[in-house]
């Protein structure tokens, strides 16, 4: 058929779709026409083999058996605190019987040096030796399963003893500690019958040795070793010192070549193992020079958690020996950064100490110490001697007493571990001075909770005291108590368990509270609710959700923890799980009608997914004839369907306007598959505006399908395009610019669309996260020379990741780009009851002073130091920050990327 200028009419046919528009005057109307005659062409299809209106009607007759209830946030969270008050209290209850159990057996106990004991020994009960006797230290132990325990081998009449490998198990001090540490197992038994919840309970001694009860049987590794010390644990670092700032100097002179260097590599490593979440340090190698080992990180400290020490530690094997030690100018430097960061009530604000590794000092560099650290001696001074030379031990150990420290020479590698621990004990002096019996709840973390290697790491948290040798000594042991049923807290986070876990603040989480409102509140233990808009990335970080958070927090008394919920405005619904399979039986059954009507042969797969987890796949095709099989793979992890995970789909149906269905094109694992199309709309549970989100359908056609519905009336001085609301492109006459983002095709257009809305750009940083983070992205790590104060240096990139997303206000709009020697003009519109958008661009100017828009990554470079309230990351997948103040247009752009609190560039 013909048509006239500026007219559009419409076949029914094949809804063909003729449009004659110049660059002088494109006809808004002519599009609208063209988008509303398509999007009532595609929410017919849809509806049809997807059932949303049927299963609407069906959710409409069991309206009477339902019932929605709104569950007060505030007191959900006040209720859940008052039974976990109650179940902390149990165990700290349990804790002190036991910490009065040890001071008193250890106060009724005489050494003696001489001391001959047997002990089940974890690691050799029930060995035999090679005539079938059991070893020394191995006798027979019965060990029998048990549920309750994930259903291992373990003794609920006793204990086992485990001391590390690098410690002799017969040593004068083991024995004796051992042997008045037995009245511990009746208290052990005693707890466990008036409390059946509890798992483990363990006691640590400073000397190294380590009861367990129930006893169970230890397995070393391939090499036969048990790397385990009870004192490198988060529960014992935290119970037997206070949070400290340490800042570990390292000689790198010639001197220290060889075995030497090798030796203080290891005492570092040693002295990390030593410290906790609650701790913060850096470390700093010298000689004529200062070498951060991480220079990126220089005149600050970071916090030791697992992954910030692991990655130093990968740092100190770069180093090597050269030139002349300058311990004047290093300590100098200790000592300033030390004040510095404490002035800023950043740290720990707390202990402070500077760990000084060399083998040895030419002076005692008192008027560094009369200027930094005298009278008050704030800092106390941990110097380490490496060999076996003590030409300069004199010196070394005056800079320990002069400044409330200890003095400690490591002449091998066999003798790092014990030497390491000693500083721990003087830190300790002010608890055991004061006798401050506190209840220590550790963060939570990761644990091997079974001693077997078939059963994985648990995310657990425990509860320690120290306990006191109330003789006239200054030596401190600990006893512990170990709580893996606190487990229970972290059920949903088993898929999330990986070896690096650290617990992270509460500002990388919920990070859109800029100003720290709900943090502080719970800082400050208070109770209330609070509301804010956020943004979160799916679809590898291409798309952008925006929600509406309400958050209900509180404390929980007697304990360093607080509990917040987090809802997301839908209001709890209590659908009896029966009717919702009756809804859903009685919606498929129309399947088998429809497909015999399937004269489209377009449609392939139409799926359903309730509030409750239930969900239900329906073939119009036979497997093999499918263009896209995701739906029926677990390798689609975004599509796992159960009441705690809801797939892409669903999510992104529940935000759109209910009625609408949202189309996209899926970007899968691999190669981008670009041959199918997915719709989806939310099925709500009354027939009411706010009535809440009951379940969700959705259909998977084939692509060429729906762009056989959408037929471009393209000429010569036009280009036709189907967008979705995040900016990426569905139909094109250019097939090859399917899935590619709208940018990088109308780089013009793009950036005339952007110039309609006035930004606030946030920065979105991602430091070092190849370094820090096992993602499934690759990130690089770029450093840029920059000059400050007149001196070279490193200075990391921060990468900001764009995503785009349309706003709901606009419905269409128009505009002209003024390029060189021509004028591009261009009409937006949307396609009704969906997420799509029509947009007719004039092709006629090139206008070549534009270039495209893309979603690659940016690096910033960082110019100002920033204010760490932890230095670590978070995955793409996990961060955006972006907004907008909208003067007209149809798009905003929001950052995403991994932010940290504090940056300013």
């Amino acid at each position: 058929k013909q048509t006239s200028r500026n007219k559009c009419c419409v076949t029914k046919m094949f809804l063909v779709i003729h449009a004659l528009c110049t660059h002088v005057s494109m006809s808004v109307s002519c599009v609208k026409l063209w988008a509303s005659a398509f999007g009532g062409e595609m929410k017919s299809i849809a509806a049809k083999y997807s059932g949303s209106q049927l299963l609407q009607k069906k959710y409409k007759e069991y309206e009477h058996s339902v019932r929605v209830e709104e569950i007060d946030g505030l007191k959900l969270v006040e209720r859940l605190a008052k039974n976990m008050e109650e179940m902390f209290h149990k165990k700290a209850e349990a804790m002190k019987r036991l910490v009065e159990a040890a001071e008193e057996a250890h106060l009724q106990h005489e050494e003696d040096p001489n001391l001959q004991y047997e002990y089940f020994n974890a690691v050799l009960i029930n060995e035999l030796d090679d005539v079938g006797n059991n070893v020394e230290l191995g006798g027979e132990f019965i060990l029998q399963p048990n549920d309750h325990f994930n259903n291992l081998s373990v003794n609920l009449s006793l204990s086992v003893v485990q001391v590390p490998t690098n410690m002799y198990n017969k040593d004068s001090a083991i024995v004796n500690g051992v042997y008045w540490s037995e009245a511990l197992n009746k208290v052990f038994v005693d707890n466990f019958e008036r409390d059946p919840s509890l798992i483990w309970q363990y006691f640590g001694s400073a000397k190294g040795f380590f009861r367990q009860y129930p006893g169970i049987k230890w397995t070393p590794d391939e090499h036969g070793v048990i790397a385990f010390d009870c004192r490198n644990r988060k529960w014992y670092i935290q119970a037997a010192t206070s949070p400290k700032d340490v800042v570990i100097l390292v000689d790198v002179s010639g001197s220290m070549k060889g075995l030497r260097l090798t030796i203080a590599k290891q005492t570092v490593s040693s002295i990390l193992d030593t410290l906790g979440d609650d701790d913060f340090f850096n470390i700093i190698a010298y000689n004529e020079e200062l070498h951060y080992v991480e220079p990126c990180l220089n005149g600050t400290l970071v916090q030791a958690d697992v992954t910030n020490k692991d990655h130093f530690r990968e740092h100190l094997d770069k180093l090597f020996a050269k030139g002349i030690g300058m311990l004047d100018v290093a300590l100098t430097e200790a000592f300033e950064l030390l004040t510095d960061f404490n002035q800023t009530g950043r740290g720990s604000v707390c202990s402070q100490a500077i760990m000084l590794v060399t083998d040895g000092a030419v002076d005692t560099y008192d008027t560094v110490f009369a200027k930094y650290n005298w009278p008050d001696r704030k800092v106390r001074i941990f110097p380490y001697l490496i060999g076996r030379e003590s030409a300069f031990a004199d010196n070394l150990k005056w800079m320990a007493c002069a400044n409330k420290g200890y003095f400690t020479q490591i002449s091998t590698l066999a003798d790092v571990q014990e030497n390491v621990m000693e500083y721990l004990h003087v830190l300790s002096r002010p608890k055991v001075i004061d006798q401050e019996h506190d209840v220590v709840w550790t963060e939570a973390y990761i644990d091997n909770t079974q001693m077997e290697d078939n059963q994985g790491p648990g995310l657990m948290t425990t509860v320690a005291m120290p306990v006191f040798s109330t003789k006239n000594e200054t030596v401190s042991t600990n006893a512990t108590f170990h709580l893996s049923n606190i487990s229970l807290f972290y059920e949903e986070g088993k898929k999330r368990r990986k070896p690096n876990y650290s617990s992270v603040d509460l500002s990388e989480v919920e990070w859109e509270d800029k100003d720290d409102v709900l943090r502080n509140a719970m800082v400050n233990r208070k109770t209330g609710t609070f509301s804010m808009e956020v943004k979160k990335t799916v679809d590898k970080g291409k798309r952008v959700l925006v929600l509406h958070n309400d958050y209900y927090y509180t404390d929980i008394r007697g304990t360093p923890f607080r509990v917040y919920n987090r809802d997301h405005r839908h209001k709890h619904t209590h659908t009896h799980t029966h009717i919702q399979k009756c809804v859903i039986y009685s919606y498929m059954s129309v399947f088998s009608f429809v497909y015999y009507r399937n004269s489209d042969k377009g449609v392939e797969i139409a799926y359903l997914g309730t509030r409750t987890g239930l969900s239900r796949i329906n073939l119009f095709v036979v497997p093999d004839q499918l263009s896209s099989q995701d739906f029926l793979t677990a390798e689609d992890k975004e599509g796992v369907f159960n009441a705690d995970h809801f797939p892409l789909w669903y999510k992104r149906a529940a935000e759109q306007v209910p009625g609408t269905f949202v189309y996209s094109l899926p970007f899968n694992t691999g190669s981008e598959n670009k041959s199918v199309v997915l719709a989806s709309t939310a099925i709500q549970l009354l027939d009411e505006r706010k009535s809440p989100i009951a379940a969700a359908v959705g259909i998977q056609m084939k692509l060429e399908f729906f762009q056989r519905k959408f037929w471009t009336a393209s000429r010569q001085d036009i280009n036709c395009y189907l967008i979705d609301n995040n900016g990426f492109i569905l139909v094109a006459e250019d097939s090859s610019l399917t899935g590619v983002f709208f940018g990088e095709a109308e780089g013009a257009v793009m950036s005339r669309l952007l110039a309609m809305v006035c930004l606030y750009f946030y920065l979105t940083i991602s430091p070092f996260l190849s370094l820090y983070l096992s993602l499934s992205l690759s990130f690089s790590l770029s450093l840029i020379l920059a000059h400050r104060n007149g001196r070279t240096m490193l200075v990391p990139c921060d990468t900001e990741y764009p995503a785009f997303i349309s706003e709901r206000t606009i419905k269409e709009t128009t505009g002209n780009i003024d390029c060189d020697d021509c004028i591009k003009s261009f009409v937006i519109q949307q396609i009704p009851s969906s997420n799509l958008f029509m947009v007719v661009v004039d092709n006629k100017c090139e206008c070549r002073d534009f270039g495209p828009i893309t979603m690659d990554p940016i690096e910033i470079m960082q110019h100002a130091r920033p204010n760490w309230r932890r230095w670590g990351g978070r995955s793409r997948e996990g961060r955006v920050r972006g907004g907008l103040i909208k003067t007209g247009g149809s798009w905003r752009l929001v950052e995403i990327g991994v932010t940290s609190t504090g940056v300013s560039c």
